[in-house]
C-alpha cells in the first residue's frame, strides 16, 4: 500500500534544469512515482531524450528562466497539457569559483541573473497559476547560502539571496496556499561540479569539510524533494533544508 503522506502520483510538476544533473535525477524519481512532468531547460535535445526514456505523462519545453516571457509561456503550456501546476522544482544554476579580485564581472552578473533573478521570475510565474489552488515551489540552493568559502563570492552571494528570497515569497503567498522552500546540498557530484572536483587539491579540501566523509549524490536529494512536494510537507514553508553531510556544522 502506498503511503498517502508521500504520494505525488498524478500531480503536475514543472522541473527546470531537467536536461542534466540534479534536474534529470529529480525528473526520473518523480516519474517513477507516477507524477506528470513538464521538463524545461535551455536546450531541447537532452529534454527530448529524457522524455522518451520516461514515456507517457511528460511535456518538453525549452525555456530560459531569466526571460519573463519564457517562464510565463512554460506555465501556460503546463496548465494547458495537465490542467494545473501543482509544483515547480528549480534545479537550474550557474557555478563560478574564482578569487574575488580576479572574478570576471560578467560572470558575477550572470550568476546572479540565473540563480536569483531567474528564480524570482520562475516563482512569480508559478504563483500566478497556483493562486486559488495552492501549490509547492522548491528551489535548489546550497550550503553556500550559509557558509563562507573562499573564492565563492558570486555563487555564495547568489545562494544567500535565494534563501532570503524564498522566505519573503513564502510569507507573501502563504494566504494563497503556496509553500516556497529550498533544498541546500553540500558539494554534490554532477556535471556542474565535475570540472572543479577533477582537481585533486580542490577535491581533497572540499571533502575534508564534510563530517560524514563523502560528497553528496543527486539521489540524496530525492527524499527531501518528495517531502516538500507531498502532503507530508504541507506545513513547511520559507525553509532552506540542508542536505549536506554536516557541512553547515563546520
Amino acid at each position: 500500500m502506498s503511503d498517502r503522506l508521500f504520494q505525488v502520483s498524478e500531480r503536475s510538476f514543472v522541473i527546470v534544469g531537467a536536461g542534466s544533473g540534479l534536474g534529470r535525477t529529480m525528473a526520473q524519481a518523480l516519474s517513477a512515482r507516477g507524477a506528470r512532468l513538464t521538463l524545461a531547460d535551455v536546450v531541447a535535445s537532452p529534454l527530448e531524450e529524457l522524455a522518451g526514456a520516461l514515456g507517457g505523462q511528460t511535456l518538453v519545453q525549452v525555456a530560459d528562466i531569466t526571460s519573463e516571457d519564457a517562464v510565463d509561456a512554460l506555465m501556460t503550456r503546463a496548465v494547458a497539457r495537465f490542467g494545473a501546476v501543482d509544483g515547480v522544482i528549480n534545479t537550474a544554476g550557474v557555478l563560478h569559483i574564482s578569487p574575488a579580485d580576479t572574478l570576471d564581472l560578467q560572470k558575477f552578473k550572470a550568476t546572479l541573473d540565473v540563480n536569483v533573478t531567474g528564480a524570482f521570475l520562475l516563482s512569480r510565474a508559478a504563483a500566478k497559476v497556483m493562486r486559488g489552488k495552492g501549490g509547492r515551489i522548491v528551489h535548489f540552493a546550497s550550503v553556500s547560502s550559509h557558509v563562507a568559502n573562499k573564492n565563492y563570492a558570486a555563487y555564495a552571494t547568489s545562494k544567500a539571496a535565494l534563501s532570503q528570497l524564498i522566505r519573503v515569497l513564502a510569507r507573501e503567498w502563504a494566504a494563497d496556499g503556496i509553500t516556497v522552500n529550498a533544498i541546500g546540498p553540500a558539494m554534490t557530484e554532477t556535471g556542474m561540479t565535475g570540472s572543479y572536483l577533477s582537481d585533486s587539491a580542490f577535491r581533497e579540501q572540499a571533502l575534508a569539510s564534510i563530517p560524514l566523509g563523502r560528497f553528496g549524490t543527486p539521489d540524496d536529494l530525492v527524499g527531501p524533494l518528495i517531502l516538500l512536494l507531498a502532503p507530508a510537507g504541507g506545513f513547511i514553508t520559507g525553509q532552506t533544508i540542508f542536505v549536506d553531510g554536516g557541512r553547515t556544522l563546520v
